[in-house]
């Protein structure tokens, strides 16, 4: 009797280890994502604070070009102001990087532009910060990830649902807007 009290003693001990260990778990890959998101945060900032000297940049060569590049303002303004899910800001971020596209588009049309070094500066700056926002993105859908696959996992979904959890959304750019700055040659 005295084996099966002990027994039972050490079980229930286990169980209750390891439901704070996964309980843990899941606090800590909510932190992860949360960071994670303001480092995309922080490069989107910076991405914003470029276009603005990109299109007065443009604006001064091509005139003739004002609806591109007006849109382009209009987009960064959207995307500046969404504050809300991965989903939704991946939407407008999606928008402003084709906006992005058909203003580099225009670019292609003026040679004397593409040549201007404050243009490539820009155009460089530009890149190096996609580079960033595409390494974090990476790294917080990682994290989305690990959150998402542990909560649909067996028996640690118990614990993540019993307290809460919920799955988050990965960022995830239209795939047309992948690609969209385009990459200083060397």
């Amino acid at each position: 009797m005295n084996g099966v009290l002990v027994g039972g003693t050490i079980a229930a001990a286990l169980f209750l280890m390891w439901a704070v260990i996964t309980y843990n778990r899941f606090v800590g890959l909510r932190r992860h994502i949360q960071e994670s998101w303001a480092d995309i945060d922080v490069e989107l900032k910076r991405r914003y604070e470029l276009i603005p000297n990109l299109v007065a940049t443009v604006k001064g060569y091509a005139e003739y070009e004002r609806e591109t590049v007006e849109q382009v303002v209009e987009l960064r303004a959207k995307a500046m102001e969404n504050h809300g899910s991965a989903v939704s800001q991946a939407l407008d971020e999606s928008a402003l990087m084709i906006g992005l596209k058909r203003m580099f588009a225009v670019v292609e049309g003026y040679p004397e532009l593409k040549a201007d070094t404050h243009y490539m500066a820009l155009q460089k700056e530009l890149a190096n910060t996609e580079d960033r926002i595409a390494a974090a993105r990476r790294f917080y859908n990682g994290n989305v990830r690990e959150l998402n696959v542990l909560l649909e996992s067996f028996p640690a979904g118990i614990i993540g649902r019993r307290f809460n959890f919920e799955a988050a959304t990965f960022f995830e750019l239209d795939s047309a807007a992948e690609r969209v700055v385009p990459r200083i040659a060397s």
